[in-house]
């Protein structure tokens, strides 16, 4: 008999948004195509048209969804600890009696379903892909939009970055304690896992679980060969959008003082208004430059089939690449910073890492060599896709199952 697992992200199809949605879907979506388990998820919404925290009852690709519907105005601590959350998850839950639940981002959703699953006898996975955990910020980014560098996160350091510190101590201790119950911990990288336990998370419990990534289509390369032979000029992705965090004003700064214009580059939109790049003005950037409209796991071919090189610039330490996997197996070339978990990739060279903070003339240099060496050098990497992704989740889980099976007998 398949195991039943509950799949909780504050997204989920059919309303999709941010890596962490884009992960749990497609891992469920190869769970489900190796007929490995059942699964149901739950999410958030927020209609005003709705009863507060009334259920939505939905469905794609055949995974059940049950939407919460959380209203406006909810007050600091029950975005980390919601009784009434916990209490719908608790009554699925009782109803369903799923085999383990999986917990994915669950900002919003908070953490106090973890009791109430606990209580049931129903094992927990837990998956960080942020620093939600440690951060009341989230991705201990400061209100200046630098990055806060802390290793170990210490919550007393955090006196000058959060507005109620008694208020943010508490959040940490509870989302510690909480995080105890959990039967695992996965991180996207080593870099994660060190930091959150160095930091007094989850001792003890942490296994690094690589995202995968949608490998490229049987027809890609043709596709890459022949946009190049009718444009041989060398294209520059960037998907940050235009904020200081994601690196815009270096990427900027540095391609307006380029002194050629034989190269193109393309910006993804991934806001859902399309109003990212509204207000810059692309015609102060060397080169020929345009916006590229939002794209999905299903349409990603199209947009890397167009550029030889993305940037990736972000400006402080993120937990995963997924852009850059994406990148590599399809031998684009990645020009990044040195920022954490993304650079726990196999074409990742030190001597190349452009430390966070650097002026733009490093990233200037490396964009002139690969201007004078073209695409001739550009390497193919293995990635992990999003069924062996599924396979080590597998894995994880197994001896959780027995354990839970051996218990009930």
């Amino acid at each position: 008999m398949r195991p039943h697992i509950f799949v909780i992200n504050v997204f989920y199809a059919p309303f999709s948004y941010g890596g962490a949605t884009i992960v749990a879907e497609q891992v469920v979506k190869a769970l489900r195509g190796k007929g490995a388990c059942d699964v149901t998820a739950i999410s958030m919404c927020s209609r005003s048209d709705l009863v507060p925290y009334s259920l939505i009852r939905s469905e794609k690709d055949g995974v059940v969804n049950y939407l919460i519907n959380l209203p406006a105005g909810r007050n600091y601590s029950e975005i980390y600890n919601n009784p009434r959350v916990a209490e719908i998850i608790g009554d699925l839950a009782d109803q369903f009696r799923p085999d383990l639940v999986h917990l994915h981002c669950i900002q919003d959703i908070g953490a106090g379903c973890m009791t109430v699953l606990d209580d049931l006898g129903i094992p927990v996975v837990l998956s960080v892909h942020d620093f939600w955990w440690i951060c009341e910020r989230q991705f201990m980014i400061r209100p200046d939009q630098s990055y806060c560098g802390q290793n170990p996160v210490n919550i007393e350091t955090c006196r000058s970055c959060v507005p109620h510190h008694s208020a943010a101590k508490l959040r940490m201790n509870y989302l510690f304690r909480q995080a105890e119950t959990a039967a695992a911990v996965t991180y996207p990288s080593k870099f994660a896992r060190e930091l959150c336990e160095a930091s007094g998370f989850a001792p003890n419990k942490g296994i690094v679980w690589e995202n995968g990534v949608r490998p490229p289509k049987d027809d890609f390369f043709t596709k890459q060969s022949a946009r190049r032979a009718r444009d041989p000029r060398i294209c520059f992705g960037f998907l940050g959008g235009p904020s200081q965090i994601k690196g815009w004003p270096l990427i900027r700064r540095t391609f307006s003082d380029l002194d050629r214009e034989d190269f193109r580059g393309l910006l993804v939109d991934g806001s859902i208004d399309e109003g990212w790049w509204g207000d810059e003005d692309l015609d102060r950037l060397r080169g020929d430059w345009q916006v590229f409209p939002r794209f999905d796991q299903d349409n990603i071919d199209d947009f890397y089939a167009e550029i030889d090189v993305l940037l990736f610039m972000s400006q402080w330490k993120e937990t995963f690449g997924l852009a850059i996997r994406e990148a590599i197996s399809r031998g684009i070339r990645v020009v990044q910073t040195d920022s954490g978990g993304t650079t726990e990739h196999p074409l990742a060279d030190p001597d190349k890492l452009i430390p966070i903070g650097a002026g733009s003339d490093a990233l200037k240099a490396q964009v002139e060599e690969v201007l004078h060496r073209g695409t001739a050098d550009m390497q193919t990497a293995s990635v992990a896709t999003y069924a062996d992704q599924a396979a080590q989740f597998l894995d994880i889980i197994s001896p959780i199952l027995a354990a839970q099976t051996s218990a009930k007998v």
